[in-house]
């Protein structure tokens, strides 16, 4: 650590490097508390502060702690992060990894564990909603030493903290660390030269034109400064930061607004302050020459994976060809054994006829982002049912595809148990249906419930409660104790030995489908 602190002073003293803020990234499994975090820290630490808080959503704010700043990038996680990264722009300088206390480590937590360890950036984790029942901080901690995360207290290096964002407990601790990590990382950027770092959100503001929030890396970042990012450019002819305030200047580590493209910069790219408009052009005019990426190629699996996969067919229309290679990127970070996603057919422009025909020829959905749909292409989809949506937030428009995948999961089915019939005699036998009379053991019967029939502890054939009655009335269910006649219905011709027997036992339940998510 000594040796460290005194290259890096060395390196301060002689290379024109000034510390900086620490950038943070937040992730972990969905439902475990990332949001209510970065809220947490966003009200105790900036809308106490300014007066209406947060003016506007900007993907990115910072806050004061002990007198110290640090940047939060307020992304939806997994899919913002692995689509920046992408592209080779780094993006944060340390994580938090979330794990709910009273559930552990899930997929998710796995796949931002391995997402972390791919950027390399130290990490802290917050062992999020202690105030839960069945809170187990320990089997959190066991769980993540299986998952190579070994945490300080269990012999390892990773920093952990144990709060309940719902209460307000443990928010400041975990500043706290953050800051201790940050000061034994010792994050500096230099102070001389001109303005770099990378494009986080884009889209078209209607009253003010295009518009793109930027974290600045090195340098300082002005009003009038000429910047290129990927194949677009354009002069800053407003900043603002993260509550919406006009500045003249961007510092290292905080995050901006900047108005004044001439063309939407794509979200992941690396942007590069430079001298004069004749420069962005140059830079912009070669990163086009290189050509736009291939989009929406999908990786070639094996024959059995295709077979085995269902595919969701979609139609992508956005307003600018940068904004395509976002949802590119941030698609692919979508994964399923069960089922993905073929984009059929994409482009830039507003969603026309033609794009409706093709979609129902192809069985797609229509998915647009900061376009319009004409009128006649509007009546057509209503005509021949064809799924529109539109978006001007580049993850909610991820969220619909992950929600049309998870529309072709079978679904989980959840078994309800409602009660046991003893067999007490058989009356009558048709060729798909049979009647008898029992008394109920356990619990309740209902009309279409399902029944398994159950003989000697095995099971001997299921099929559905048709008809039920009670006293030579037909009812709606029957309660324990009571005596009752049944139709037994099955889908298909009994045999013999299907037939229900005195002494079986009919258990009767019913089945609930679960969406499955992906």
């Amino acid at each position: 650590m000594f040796a460290k602190q005194t290259t890096r002073n060395q390196q301060l003293e002689t290379s024109n490097y000034a510390p900086r803020p620490p950038i943070v990234v937040v992730l972990g499994h969905v439902d475990h508390g990332k949001t209510t975090i970065l809220d947490k820290i966003k009200q105790t630490k900036v809308a106490e502060k300014e007066a209406g808080g947060i003016t506007q959503h900007i993907g990115a704010y910072q806050v004061s702690h002990n007198e110290k700043k640090i940047t939060f990038l307020d992304t939806p996680g997994h899919e913002a992060f692995s689509a920046i990264r992408s592209r080779g722009a780094k993006v944060a300088d340390i994580a938090i990894l979330v794990v709910a206390a009273d559930e552990g480590v899930k997929p998710q937590t796995k796949e931002a564990i391995q997402i972390i360890k791919e950027a390399d950036i130290p990490f802290v984790v917050a062992i999020n909603k202690m105030d839960k029942e069945g809170a187990n901080a320990d089997k959190t901690r066991q769980e993540l030493a299986e998952s190579e995360v070994q945490v300080e207290d269990y012999g390892g290096t990773v920093p952990v903290v144990e709060l309940s964002a719902q209460k307000n407990e443990g928010i400041r601790e975990l500043l706290e660390m953050i800051l201790l990590v940050a000061e034994m990382e010792e994050f500096s950027a230099p102070t001389e030269g001109l303005a770099k770092g990378v494009v986080i959100e884009s889209h078209m503001d209607a009253k003010r034109g295009l518009v793109a929030t930027l974290i600045v890396h090195e340098r300082e970042l002005k009003t009038g400064d000429w910047i290129a990012a990927g194949s677009a450019y354009g002069r800053v002819k407003l900043l603002e930061n993260f509550l919406g305030e006009s500045i003249k200047i961007a510092t290292a580590s905080q995050p901006c607004v900047v108005f004044g493209w001439e063309s939407a910069p794509g979200v992941g790219c690396e942007f590069q302050a430079v001298s004069s408009r004749q420069e962005a052009e140059k830079n912009a005019a070669l990163k086009a020459e290189l050509g736009p990426p291939t989009l929406f190629a999908k990786e070639t699996g094996s024959e059995e994976q295709k077979t085995n996969k269902r595919i969701a067919n979609l139609t992508i229309k956005a307003d600018v060809q940068s904004s395509l290679e976002a949802i590119d990127q941030t698609l692919k970070t979508i994964h399923s054994d069960e089922v993905e996603y073929s984009v059929i057919n994409f482009g830039v422009g507003n969603i026309g006829d033609n794009d409706i025909k093709n979609a129902r020829a192809t069985g797609s959905t229509v998915l647009g982002f900061h376009v319009g749909i004409d009128g006649s292409a509007k009546q057509l989809a209503e005509r021949d049912q064809v799924k529109t949506q539109t978006f001007d937030i580049i993850y909610e428009l991820v969220e619909a595809v992950r929600s049309i995948m998870s529309d072709l999961l079978d679904p989980e089915i959840k078994r309800i148990p409602l009660g046991k019939l003893k067999v007490l005699a058989t009356f009558k036998n048709m060729p798909k249906s049979q009647i008898v009379g029992g008394k109920v053991t356990q619990g309740k019967i209902e009309r279409g419930a399902l029944i398994d029939v159950i003989r000697n502890g095995a099971l001997l054939i299921t099929g559905r409660l048709g008809q039920l009655q009670h006293n030579k009335a037909d009812v709606a269910e029957v309660s324990e104790g009571l005596e009752t006649g049944i139709r037994f219905d099955s889908s298909a011709q009994l045999t013999l030995q299907q037939l229900i027997k005195e002494g079986d036992m009919l258990e009767v339940y019913q089945e609930e489908k679960i969406k499955r998510t992906i």
